[in-house]
């Protein structure tokens, strides 16, 4: 059992910037991967970035080089960085955790463990 907590979102302005946290309630699995995803009110979940234990990423290509992923080590959080934020990118966000792929999925069936999720918001 994989207990995920995400932290970090906030009401910010477009433009700026905010950093997600995911922690793990304990290690994970030594090969895993790891997924962000967001859900806006009337529309589906979808995956925007991944990352395994080989430090493989993987990212939407809607993103357009806006987030990037990271964890340093398997006890480090996951972390999403999202730069010039629009308002389009207000949701709530949620990190997964899966089995270790080479190319990770973001596809929310693949994931197995799911965090309670954090609101963004993005004002223009």
């Amino acid at each position: 059992q994989v207990n995920l907590v995400e932290s970090g979102g906030d009401s910010v302005q477009a433009g700026g910037s905010l950093r997600l946290s995911c922690a793990a309630s304990v290690d994970t699995p030594r090969n895993y991967c790891m997924a962000w995803f967001r859900q806006a009110p009337g529309k589906e979940r979808e995956g925007l970035a991944a990352i395994n234990n080989k430090y493989d990423r993987r990212y939407a290509g809607f993103l357009k080089g806006r987030f990037t992923v990271s964890k340093e080590n398997n006890r480090n959080p996951l972390y999403l960085q999202m730069n010039d934020l629009e308002p389009e990118d207000t949701a709530t966000y949620y990190c997964a955790h899966g089995p270790y792929d080479r190319t990770c999925s973001l596809t929310a069936g693949q994931y197995n463990y799911w965090g309670q999720g954090t609101q963004v918001t993005v004002s223009s």
